[in-house]
């Protein structure tokens, strides 16, 4: 299940702050560049990060909702007991894709930590603390694969479309 506080969704949460944060950011940064004419360097390296990050929380949330590619119209050709084939390989091909990009950024975190110990250019961070979230925030995603799955496993036996 998706992780909840107290029946409150983490990830809308996290999506939520994530923009508004985004959002204060960007207008503190026209307000100081119009009102004082200077711009704060950091606000395009923090912006940017949380982007990366709320992209995959709102991946997340696409792939719950069901709001992800799909080919419905061939979907909706196949017996129905090829449809459930279709679904558990959707299913289990989009989780490859992110433990692949789970693998290859944890690959580039431990490259950071070890080999480059590289900072960011505006606030001195480690880079790999902004690459750590990506597969903290991946939890999301298999928990909104999963959740589609079923869901669209449970509409089928009921034989109600996608």
């Amino acid at each position: 299940m998706t992780p909840t506080i107290k029946g409150i969704r983490i990830d809308y949460w996290l999506a939520a702050l994530m923009l508004f944060t985004m959002a204060a950011i960007a207008f503190i940064n026209v307000l100081s560049r119009y009102l004082f004419h200077f711009s704060f360097a950091a606000t395009e390296e923090i912006t940017i990060n949380l982007f990366v990050w709320m992209t995959v929380v709102g991946s997340a949330i696409a792939f719950e909702r069901g709001s992800q590619l799909g080919m419905v119209t061939l979907f909706n050709i196949f017996p129905k007991r090829y449809k459930k084939i279709v679904i558990l390989l959707g299913a289990g091909l989009s989780a490859i894709l992110f433990l692949l990009v789970d693998y290859y950024m944890l690959q580039a975190i431990y490259e950071e930590v070890t080999l480059f110990q590289a900072t960011s250019a505006a606030l001195g961070i480690p880079v790999w603390i902004y690459y750590a979230g990506v597969p903290m925030l991946s939890v999301f995603v298999f928990t909104g694969i999963y959740r589609q799955a079923v869901l669209n496993l449970a509409r089928l036996e009921r034989g109600e479309g996608l």
